[in-house]
């Protein structure tokens, strides 16, 4: 039987192939579900860069949408995420099902954010108790309980994005791959022992446990191949804010910082992960912060649910750091599942992300103060800092014909971000790849201290 990894292989394809690797080197099968909508995947995960151990038993995209009762182009075609979401989630507890009814199933493992948690958490829902449940997201060290319902889900908190192997990353990721493997073959060996009459299931579990630890065990060298330690000679550090809607920006920036030489760290914008970024601005770790996403001010305003504190934005200046910042995903602030909104914003214009996550576009008076909020930190840092505006647009979601577009509350905000020395203001969405890869050349040349 097999572990079988559930991911939206269009933004982390690579992320799979790594983690199939690492579960092979531990004598694992593996399956691959492809639960993204952003690229068809009509062959095994090696169609997304997975090495020649792909297996031809991986489920595509094209089937998950259609198991759950839709057409992977039309979900494309309408371009609602939520939507997407929802269906893919379906689809794939779907796809788990028929696996596990085929006995073909030990254990799934699950990474990503928000979204990619959701259609985890949807897809293991069903599973039964005791079969190993891992999703390593970066809501983990929040209000899980959307996630988890009344299931055996084990949460791990991701710490920095999925976004590249890197060596924070690497740590969290290779123990999940550690654990699973573990508790896939726990699963296994239980699952095939006789229970003698009066004995419980866990009792049975109890019974081989040590020899599926061993099963499960590693050598210091496979250990080390599986992520457990640095590989490779260390590059300067970066962090970067990311969030969903800020994803395309800022792998452009990342590709372009490795090019430039740096190691990437990305951070989801939950509030949580805002708080990690300025702790490691502050430990003196970085050479440079590049602030794409600052959308956990908008949640400290207006009461959202993924606030970082008042002291987000702050630390990289405190400590002299250079930085880079945009106003990434100002547009909007977070909620739970749309119940779970307020009622005293009933009126406003939300917008369902996905069924854990509801979206509130802010509003011109509330750009506007965010705006002053910004540009005050900025003028506070001690260090190197620049301002790069996306003239056109802050998110995903901000662009002509989609749910969050307001140039009036839009220009609001760069407005007030005024006329700091550093500003650099573009005809561009912040989507735009050049944007990201101007945000990178601008703190690649702080760092050297040509700013």
């Amino acid at each position: 039987m097999a572990v079988v990894l559930i991911g939206t292989l269009d933004t982390k394809g690579r992320e799979y192939a790594w983690l199939r690797e690492r579960l092979s080197e531990l004598g694992r099968e593996v399956i691959v579900v492809d639960a993204g909508v952003g690229q068809e995947s009509t062959g095994p995960v090696s169609d997304f860069g997975a090495p020649a151990s792909a297996s031809p038993e991986d489920v595509s995209n094209v089937r998950v949408a259609a198991a759950g009762g839709a057409e992977l182009a039309s979900l494309r075609a309408a371009g609602d995420r939520g939507a997407a979401v929802t269906v893919m989630g379906e689809g794939a507890a779907k796809v788990l099902a028929e696996l596990h009814a085929e006995g073909r199933v030990d254990g799934v493992l699950a990474v990503g954010g928000s979204g990619g948690s959701s259609i985890a958490a949807r897809a293991v829902r069903d599973l039964p108790i005791g079969l190993p449940k891992l999703i390593v997201s970066t809501m983990g060290s929040g209000d899980v309980s959307p996630y988890v319902g009344a299931k055996d889900v084990t949460i791990m908190y991701s710490v920095v994005d999925i976004a590249g192997i890197n060596r924070v990353s690497r740590l969290i990721l290779g123990n999940a791959v550690a654990a699973i493997a573990g508790m896939a073959a726990a699963w296994s060996a239980a699952s095939s022992v006789a229970v003698p009459p009066g004995w419980s299931s866990s009792a049975a579990s109890t019974s081989v446990s040590t020899a599926a630890a061993s099963t499960a065990g590693a050598s210091p060298a496979t250990a080390s191949s599986a992520g457990l330690s640095p590989e490779g000679e260390e590059r300067p550090l970066v962090a970067a804010s990311m969030f969903g809607v800020t994803t395309p920006a800022v792998d452009a920036a990342r590709e372009r910082l490795s090019e430039l030489g740096y190691e990437v760290l990305v951070f989801h914008a939950t509030g949580s992960g805002g708080q990690a970024l300025e702790g490691l601005a502050a430990s003196g770790l970085l050479a440079g912060v590049l602030d794409l996403t600052t959308t956990e001010l908008a949640d400290d305003l207006v009461g959202g649910v993924l606030s970082a504190g008042p002291d987000r934005l702050t630390a990289a200046g405190r400590h002299g750091v250079p930085q880079v910042v945009a106003p990434g995903a100002l547009d909007m602030v977070n909620f739970g599942p749309l119940s779970t909104v307020p009622e005293r914003f009933a009126d406003r214009n939300l917008h369902v992300h996905n069924p854990t996550v509801t979206l509130m576009r802010t509003t011109p008076a509330e750009m506007a103060e965010l705006g002053r909020r910004v540009a005050a930190k900025l003028a506070a840092a001690t260090g190197p800092t620049a301002l790069f505006v996306p003239l056109g647009g802050v998110s995903a979601l901000d662009a002509p014909g989609l749910p969050f577009h307001d140039p009036k509350a839009d220009d609001a905000c760069f407005e007030a971000l005024g006329d700091f020395p550093g500003t650099t203001r573009l005809d561009l969405h912040i989507n735009d790849p050049e944007f990201g890869r101007a945000m990178a050349d601008r703190l690649h040349d702080l760092i050297r201290g040509e700013g």
